[in-house]
Parts: C-alpha cells; sequence; structure tokens
C-alpha cells in the first residue's frame, strides 16, 4: 500500500523559514516523481515542486519548481529515509496554504500532471 505522510507544517512570520517533510512507502522510490503542492482558501490547488527519480521528462527541468517559490524554495531528498523535503525560505504570507505531497508516475509534457497518491495536508501558515 502507497502511503505519503508529511508533517512540519506551522504558523511563521513573513521573512521565516519552515521545512516540510514527506515519508513514503509502499513503493521503489526512484519509480515515482514525487511532487509538492499546496491549496489556499477558496484557491485551486497549484504545483509547487518536483522531483522526478526516474521518471524525468527532457521537457522540464528536475527539479522543478514554480516561478512563485522559484530561489525561495527547495526540494531534496532522503532516498535511505525515504523522505523528500520542502525547504521554505524567505516565506510570504502568499505562502499560506495546505501543502500536499504526491507521488506517481508521472507526465512527459507537466510537471503537475500524473501523480496517483496523496499525503493528508500539512497546514502552513504565514503571517505578515
Amino acid at each position: 500500500e502507497v502511503q505519503l505522510v508529511e508533517s512540519g507544517g506551522g504558523l511563521v512570520q513573513a521573512g521565516g523559514s519552515l521545512r516540510l517533510s514527506c515519508t513514503v512507502s509502499g513503493f521503489t522510490f526512484d519509480d515515482y516523481a514525487i511532487g509538492w503542492f499546496r491549496q489556499a482558501p477558496g484557491k485551486e490547488r497549484e504545483g509547487v515542486s518536483r522531483i522526478s527519480g526516474n521518471t524525468g521528462s527532457p521537457l522540464f527541468a528536475d527539479p522543478f519548481y514554480a516561478d512563485s517559490v522559484k530561489g525561495r524554495f527547495t526540494i531534496s531528498s532522503d532516498k535511505a529515509k525515504s523522505t523528500v523535503y520542502l525547504q521554505m525560505n524567505s516565506l510570504k504570507p502568499e505562502d499560506t496554504a495546505v501543502y500536499y505531497c504526491a507521488a506517481g508516475g508521472g507526465s512527459g509534457y507537466s510537471p503537475w500532471l500524473g501523480y496517483d497518491y496523496w499525503g493528508q495536508g500539512t497546514q502552513v501558515t504565514v503571517s505578515s
């Protein structure tokens, strides 16, 4: 059974940092793309970052970042711990959202498609 468990969310002031963790199980780590997504109240879910493992595409970079977080967020992984991290620096109030990690076979056309499994989400709140 595939499982993804996020942790590390919380309340932080603008300009601060948080590190989210996504611990995965039930699949071979490199066989799936693992992405971070977020959903703010009243808004659609959006992609934040992704690492491709063995599912990379020549159409987009690996790792990949949304423009809104590029230069502030860093995705990394620790295979020994089956964990993907999202280091978030210089946080802004507009980063406030529930953050989800997801895994799947990925898509060669978009970094945000091809995810079959989702975690339960972790709340990130950035105060101004």
